[in-house]
C-alpha cells in the first residue's frame, strides 16, 4: 500500500511541476498582457494544486495535511481573485490588447 501511495504522490508531484513549467513557458511565449496573466494564473493554479495533493498524499493523515488543504484552499481562491483584479485594472487602465493578424496580399477578403 505504501508504494501505491508513493507512485501516485510522484505523479502528482511530477505532473504538478509539469504544469508549472508550462505555465512559466507560456508567460514567457505569450503576445500580450492578458493572454499571459490567463496562461499564468490557470495553469499555475493547477500545478500548485497538484503539487499539494503530492504532498498530502506523502504526510498522510496528520497536521500537516490539514495545513497543505488551508493553503490549498487560500490559492484556489486568491489566485483567480487576483487574476481578475488585474485584468480588470488593466482594462480599466485601457491597456492595448493585441492587434489582430494582418491580412496577407494574396488572400482574398470576405467583405466586399
Amino acid at each position: 500500500m505504501s508504494a501505491l501511495v508513493d507512485i501516485v504522490s510522484a505523479l502528482c508531484l511530477a505532473s504538478g511541476g509539469f504544469f508549472c513549467l508550462v505555465g512559466g513557458i507560456g508567460l514567457l511565449r505569450m503576445p500580450d498582457f492578458y493572454t499571459r496573466m490567463h496562461a499564468g494564473s490557470v495553469i499555475e493554479t493547477l500545478g500548485a494544486g497538484l503539487i499539494l495533493l503530492g504532498l498530502m498524499f506523502q504526510a498522510g493523515l496528520s497536521l500537516i495535511t490539514v495545513k497543505l488543504v488551508m493553503v490549498g484552499l487560500l490559492i484556489f481562491f486568491a489566485s483567480p481573485t487576483a487574476s481578475h483584479a488585474l485584468a480588470r485594472a488593466a482594462m480599466l487602465r485601457n491597456m492595448p490588447r493585441l492587434a489582430p493578424p494582418a491580412v496577407e496580399s494574396g488572400a482574398r477578403s470576405s467583405k466586399p
